[in-house]
């Protein structure tokens, strides 16, 4: 599990944590509650690609993803279909700006939580990492960056911005169905009101990788303790989500963060009768989903 959360850190902006991927993007080709049976499986050799575990961290890291798992069964499943449920009563009415600001601050909470139930794991992990684990997770991290600009950051402005609406429309469809040309048009409009700035964006995936490294090799040439390395991983998960309230770039979060929501309105709006029927059938299945996870023994 150690391996696991090292990993984690790097997507704190989007709030895309693992776990949550786990349950919300994997739910779009199978079953939800399938994924999430499988997932600290995926988990382990999605962790392993990064760090390259030995046999004997293998045995441990298992066994502290499925610890890790067992906790976020119990106390945070239930918290999902709070978030569902909300997101249903939004549906039926018109959800604001400031609702759809203060579920991201949610999600943002419960993601802040979970790192920091798994700090303890975390320790062991950068405590136990040799050098040449270090050196794959540094070249893993760069490799992560280059498929970043390979997709992202790909030809003018307009190609850009019409990557980031392809991407964008793929959820709106999982989530509401197809969408008329007409719908399309607006949802594209509203996309591109977005700000681009993916050499931003990048800096900040680089300076997020560079920052965890140099943790983990204070750690190793230091020799901390479990205490003292425990400490500086909470400082790096705290330090990554202030970042958007105190840093020299918050306007440009603050603006590309309302962009999205103001996407998202757009997209509401505009979605007929059929379409949200779509979505809150689609959130129901998965609110049984999370109901009957949160139940089970295991």
């Amino acid at each position: 599990m150690q391996k696991f959360n090292m990993t984690i850190l790097r997507d704190w902006r989007s709030g895309k944590f693992v776990l949550i991927a786990l349950l919300f993007v994997l739910a779009g080709c199978s079953s939800l509650r399938l994924a999430y049976n499988h997932g600290d499986t995926l988990l382990f050799w999605w962790l392993d690609a990064y760090v390259d575990l030995d046999s004997e961290q293998s045995g441990w890291v298992k066994k502290d993803i499925d610890k890790l798992f067992h906790w976020h069964r119990k106390n945070q499943l239930n918290d999902y279909v709070q978030v569902l449920q909300t997101a249903q009563t939004q549906l039926r009415g018109e959800p604001t700006l400031a609702d759809l600001q203060a579920d991201y601050k949610d999600i943002q909470s419960r993601t802040q939580l979970l790192l920091f139930k798994a700090q303890p794991e975390l320790a062991d992990l950068a405590r136990s990492l040799k050098p040449e684990q270090i050196a794959q997770m540094e070249k893993k991290f760069k490799a992560n960056s280059e498929e970043f600009k390979k997709k992202n950051m790909k030809g003018d402005k307009e190609q850009q911005q019409k990557f980031r609406y392809k991407k964008s429309m793929e959820q709106f469809e999982l989530w509401f169905g197809s969408f008329s040309r007409e719908q399309e048009e607006a949802i594209r409009i509203a996309s591109d009101a977005r700000p681009l700035d993916n050499e931003i964006w990048l800096d900040e995936r680089q300076r997020r990788q560079k920052n965890i490294l140099t943790l983990v090799r204070k750690v190793q040439h230091d020799k901390l303790s479990k205490d003292a390395t425990m400490a500086l991983i909470h400082s790096l998960i705290k330090d990554s989500f202030d970042r958007l309230e105190h840093s020299e770039r918050k306007a440009f979060f603050d603006s590309s963060n309302e962009g999205t929501m103001q996407l998202i309105l757009t997209v509401i709006k505009i979605a007929t009768p059929a379409q949200k029927a779509h979505a809150n059938k689609r959130m129901q299945g998965w609110i049984d989903d999370l109901h009957n996870l949160a139940a089970e023994p295991r």
